[in-house]
């Protein structure tokens, strides 16, 4: 059984704390947080586990296997590598870093000692976002032709991060995996600040990937909505993912075809509306599925789905958006 060190317990950590909890797989030992407050929630919620406001306590410790850092996001590179140089595997809340050379770091430092480093791309382990793979590889939608996201909410406004980097490294990360991990052509950002100085609440990110497919992903914490939805455009069909739908997955038979031009005539199109199927998919928590995985990675040498090489595909396109190096 592994023995899990936790750093971090503030938006996103109770949920990520709950399933280690839950595993039968590990053991947590201790969780680390600044905050008062956070630790006497650890104490009274799960009384077995030790709270601490110091990370020497996990560095020190040579029974803690791996750490679970869920802290805020400028902390992630030097908690990573803090715990990479005492022997720990990682599991990093997304994004890994917040530079290519940052990423680029990480992964050659776990890589040099033997240890796991893996990002919390979580939606890469959710049933929905699965199947649409699936669907894409098998042909049904025919080529793609373009990809389109929407995150938005109204609020939880950040201050440590934009919105971009807040929301986008999900669809960016899906867009990824659903493509095969292509290198983009050409990236466009456009976004505002409203709310907070230099902080965009809102932003249209625009890329290019070769074979001549689109991907527009739209995220805002300034929208009347929430909506969690995805849309791939296919020659053949066409399938929406939304997160927040009962059915998460609908397979549209739709399109538009160019007729060949005949009789003397301008050519013509076809326009096909057919059945929507709406798939039958497993309703498993992603994050348990996360979690597990990363335990395969440390155990048996399963290639990680979510390592430093995924990790430094999505920090290059946000990285790209912002100019940034």
């Amino acid at each position: 059984m592994l023995t899990l060190a936790q750093i971090g317990v503030g938006y996103w950590g109770p949920n990520l704390l709950r399933n280690l909890v839950a595993s039968k797989r590990c053991s947590v030992k201790m969780v680390v947080d600044l905050s008062p407050e956070r630790r006497d929630y650890v104490c009274r919620t799960y009384p077995g586990v030790q709270a601490t406001e110091s990370v020497e306590s996990v560095l020190q410790d040579p029974n803690v296997d791996a750490a679970i850092i869920a802290t805020p996001v400028a902390t992630h590179f030097d908690l990573a590598i803090e715990m990479l140089k005492a022997g720990k595997h990682i599991l990093v809340e997304k994004p890994l870093a917040t530079t290519v050379q940052d990423v680029k770091e990480i992964g050659a430092l776990a890589k040099k000692n033997g240890l796991v480093a893996m990002v919390g791309h979580t939606f890469l382990f959710s049933p929905p976002v699965r199947h649409v793979k699936r669907v894409i590889e098998s042909g049904t939608l025919g080529d793609i032709r373009y990809i389109y996201s929407q995150r938005l909410n109204l609020g939880r406004i950040r201050s440590d991060v934009d919105a971009l980097w807040n929301f986008a490294p999900h669809d960016i990360s899906i867009i990824q995996y659903w493509l095969n991990e292509p290198t983009p052509l050409s990236i466009v950002r456009n976004g505002g600040a409203y709310i907070q100085d230099a902080l965009a609440d809102v932003v249209f990110l625009n890329i290019t990937y070769p074979n001549n497919i689109l991907a527009n992903i739209h995220v805002s914490w300034l929208d009347p909505r929430r909506v969690r939805s995805m849309t791939v455009v296919g020659t053949k069909q066409m399938v929406v993912y939304d997160d927040a739908a009962e059915n998460k997955v609908a397979i549209h038979d739709k399109g538009i075809d160019r007729k060949p031009a005949g009789d003397g005539q301008s050519s013509a199109f076809e326009y096909r509306s057919g059945d929507v199927t709406l798939p039958k998919i497993d309703s498993s928590e992603p994050l348990r599925a996360e979690i597990d995985h990363f335990f395969d990675c440390i155990e048996t040498g399963t290639p990680c789905l979510t390592g430093p090489e995924h990790a430094l595909k999505v920090v290059q396109i946000l990285s790209a958006a912002d100019n940034r190096k």
